[in-house]
C-alpha cells in the first residue's frame, strides 16, 4: 500500500506541476516571488487544476508517509517527473530517443536500488530536540541562502536555485507532515498544541511562492529537476536525522545506495532537459534581463 500510495500521489504531482507552470509563465513578472503571484494565478482555471492535482498529491503522499518511512516514500514520489515527461511529451510531440530513455531508466533503477540496498525501516524516533532544531534549521537555512543569491544571477540559474529551495522546503515539510501524524494519534489537542503542524502550513506555503516563481522565470526543464531532486534529498536527510529511520550501513549496501541517489539526480536531469518537457518561456513584454541582477 505504501508503493501505491507513493507513486499515485507522484502522478499527481508530475500533472500538477506542468499545469501549474502552464499557467505560471503568464502572470505578470511584478508578482515574482510575492504572494501576489498566488492571487494573480488563483484567476486562472489551468494554475487551480494544476493545485487541484498537487494537493491530492500531497493527500496521497502523507498517507503513504504515515504508512511507511520518509526513506522509502520519498524516492518513489521523485517519479512524479515521469509523469510529467508524460504529459510534456503528450503536449510537444517529440520522441524520447536515447537521453529520455536513459534518464527514465536511470531514475527508476536509482529508486530501485536504492530501496533494495538500503531497505529503509523504522526505528526509535530520536528524542533529543536540538538534533531536530539542527536538521530542519540547516535544510531551512540553505532554503533561504539559495533564495537570497537567486535574486543575483542569470534567470535560468535563478529558476533552478528557487527550485532547489523549494525542494529543500518540500522536504522538511514532508517530514513534519508524518511527525503531525504520529501527534494527531494521540489526539487532537497534542495536535493542535504542537509546533509541526502550522510549520507544515508555512513551509507549505513558503515553498509554493517559490516553485510559481521559478516556474514564471524560465522553461520547465531548468526548475522541475532541481526540484525534483533535492526534495528526496531533503526527506532522507530529515527521516535518518531525528525521525528515527534506519539503513544498511554494510559498505556495499552503503555503496549501492550512494549509486543509486546518484543515478536518481542524473536521471532526474536527464529527464528534466529533455526537449519534450515544455519551454515555457516568458512572451513579449516580459521577458526580463538575462544579466545578473
Amino acid at each position: 500500500m505504501v508503493f501505491a500510495f507513493a507513486v499515485s500521489a507522484a502522478c499527481c504531482l508530475g500533472v500538477g506541476f506542468v499545469l501549474q507552470q502552464n499557467a505560471a509563465q503568464r502572470a505578470p513578472m511584478s508578482d515574482f516571488l510575492s504572494l501576489r503571484l498566488l492571487l494573480d494565478l488563483a484567476r486562472m482555471p489551468r494554475w487551480l487544476a494544476g493545485i487541484a492535482f498537487m494537493v491530492c498529491g500531497m493527500v496521497l503522499g502523507a498517507i503513504a508517509l504515515g504508512r511507511g518511512e520518509i526513506s522509502l516514500v520519498e524516492p518513489l514520489m521523485a517519479t512524479n517527473l515521469l509523469f510529467a515527461m508524460a504529459l510534456s511529451r503528450r503536449q510537444t510531440k517529440q520522441p524520447l530517443g536515447l537521453t529520455g530513455w536513459g534518464g527514465l531508466w536511470l531514475l527508476a533503477g536509482g529508486v530501485a536500488a536504492f530501496i533494495v540496498a538500503g531497505r529503509p525501516h523504522g526505528g526509535r524516533t530520536v528524542t533529543d530536540p536540538l538534533r531536530h532544531w539542527l536538521v530542519v534549521g540547516v535544510m531551512v537555512g540553505t532554503a533561504l541562502l539559495l533564495t537570497a543569491i537567486a535574486r543575483r544571477v542569470r534567470m535560468s540559474t535563478e529558476a533552478a536555485l528557487l527550485a532547489v529551495a523549494a525542494g529543500l522546503l518540500y522536504g522538511v515539510q514532508d517530514a513534519l507532515t508524518r511527525v503531525s501524524g504520529g501527534r494527531l494519534k494521540e489526539g487532537w489537542t497534542a495536535l493542535v498544541t504542537s509546533w509541526q503542524p502550522y510549520a507544515v502550513v508555512v513551509l507549505g506555503v513558503t515553498a509554493l511562492v517559490l516553485v510559481q516563481s521559478a516556474f514564471e522565470t524560465a522553461p520547465l526543464r531548468m526548475s522541475l529537476p532541481a526540484l525534483t531532486a533535492a526534495q528526496p534529498l531533503a526527506g532522507i536527510a530529515c527521516g535518518v536525522g531525528f525521525m528515527g529511520d534506519q539503513l544498511r550501513t554494510t559498505p556495499g549496501a552503503l555503496a549501492a545506495q550512494a549509486a543509486g541517489l546518484a543515478a536518481i539526480v542524473v536521471g532526474i536531469v536527464l529527464i528534466g532537459r529533455h526537449p519534450a518537457m515544455p519551454s515555457g518561456m516568458a512572451t513579449s513584454g516580459r521577458v526580463r534581463d538575462l544579466q545578473p541582477h
